[in-house]
């Protein structure tokens, strides 16, 4: 007869880990700005050592990376919370570095996708027609795909290290 020990972490049901997932606000919220700022930095450095970041485009970018950092961090947060409640550290580190790089990125191509579909915006048929929902479709998809071509080396190397920072700082917090 063997006796099992019983598991020493506590379970959680749904309804507990969505409880806990809310951060507190000042978290999200002060979290935000700063992830917002530091990843704008990172490109700013980035962009200054490839020599490519002209001065009449400078606002728009660096506010672009800011606010698709700053929305990735609120969206990426409560994810992280969630999917990290009463695990190990390295499962708290892994949650952190895949919601909040997926969310900073996916945020800033949507931001991109935004920004190009207004531009273009102007020789598109007008809104609610099936030509317009496919001309809607397919500039926001190349716009996409064209920042994970272009836009995403930005985040290198400075982004990287500053999201695997913010990562351990995740996962060496007690929860």
């Amino acid at each position: 007869m063997t006796l099992h020990s019983p598991d020493p972490r506590p379970t959680f049901g749904f309804r507990a880990r969505l409880a806990a997932s809310r951060p507190p606000i000042a978290e999200w919220l002060f979290g935000a700005l700063l992830w917002g700022l530091l990843i704008a930095l990172s490109v700013t450095f980035s962009a200054y050592g490839l020599h490519r970041l002209p001065g009449s485009h400078r606002a728009i970018v660096l506010g672009l990376y800011f606010t698709g950092a700053a929305l990735g961090w609120i969206a990426a947060l409560p994810l992280v919370r969630f999917a990290s409640l009463a695990r190990p550290p390295e499962t708290r580190f892994a949650a952190a570095f895949l919601f909040l790089g997926a969310g900073t990125a996916a945020l800033t191509a949507l931001l991109f996708a935004l920004h190009y579909r207004q531009f273009y915006a102007q020789w598109h048929q007008p809104f609610g027609t099936v030509i317009w929902f496919f001309q809607f479709a397919f500039t926001s998809a190349s716009a996409v795909y064209q920042f994970a071509v272009l836009g995403i080396r930005h985040y290198l190397p400075f982004g990287l290290i500053l999201l695997i920072g913010a990562s351990i700082l995740h996962a060496r917090r007690s929860r």
